[in-house]
């Protein structure tokens, strides 16, 4: 895969709660240079001023971020004002308290509540927290996350204890959607061997802070 390829898999992110609209013009100017598929930010940084980060860079949304602790219709809320205020992908955290005690319907439900409030074709992306699942729960939360109508499952948020993407992980969840939606790895991902390893395990996507990096990594 050439430089080209792998940023158009790329999300370029900055979630860091102090971050300023200052750094988001930063991020957006620099994901414009490397061009990327996608921007990713706090709804709270939203709108973008006019142009930015430009036509054909999708602008993404986290939700419940990073807890997955909050309500659905407040998750569905805050969904719904992103994509007001300009997002066109919302990266959604589910309730990891239903995940860890086996409530896949409630986290089904979750998810239906902000799919049914923002819909196509603004993309649902679901973050896992995978790092805190065995295989078989990662299974469950994929499969909740696809009859909720989601069009991707995702990882992590990158700021939970338990870690990040990994390749097995990644794996599992592309095995188990085998195609039918898109497979986001995210979470210290910080090098060009580490970004590939996700895309040869199937991530279809790739959630990314360090993009420059990666991208300085590979052939052009």
């Amino acid at each position: 895969m050439d430089r080209a390829a792998l940023a158009q898999l790329i999300d370029h992110t900055l979630l860091q709660s102090e971050a300023t609209a200052e750094d988001v013009q930063a991020l957006c100017d620099e994901a414009v240079h490397l061009a990327v598929k996608a921007v990713c930010v706090s709804p709270s940084r939203l709108p973008l001023p006019p142009g930015v980060p430009g036509p054909d860079i999708e602008v993404a949304a986290v939700v419940g971020f990073p807890s997955g602790a909050h309500r659905p219709i407040t998750k569905a809320s805050e969904a719904a004002q992103a994509v007001e205020d300009g997002a066109t992908e919302i990266d959604l955290v589910i309730d990891l308290a239903l995940a860890a005690t086996g409530d896949w319907a409630g986290v089904e439900d979750e998810i239906r509540t902000v799919r049914d409030t923002v819909l196509a074709p603004i993309v649902l992306k679901v973050i896992i927290e995978s790092a805190l699942l065995d295989p078989g729960n990662i299974v469950a939360a994929c499969l909740a996350a696809e009859a909720a109508g989601a069009d991707f499952v995702k990882t992590s948020t990158g700021f939970h204890r338990a870690g990040g993407a990994t390749v097995e992980a990644v794996a599992v969840m592309a095995q188990t959607v085998d195609g039918r939606l898109g497979v986001k790895a995210s979470g210290g991902i910080r090098t060009a061997a580490a970004a590939l390893a996700m895309v040869d395990a199937g991530a279809t996507r790739l959630g990314c802070s360090a993009t420059a990096a990666i991208l300085d990594g590979v052939a052009p």
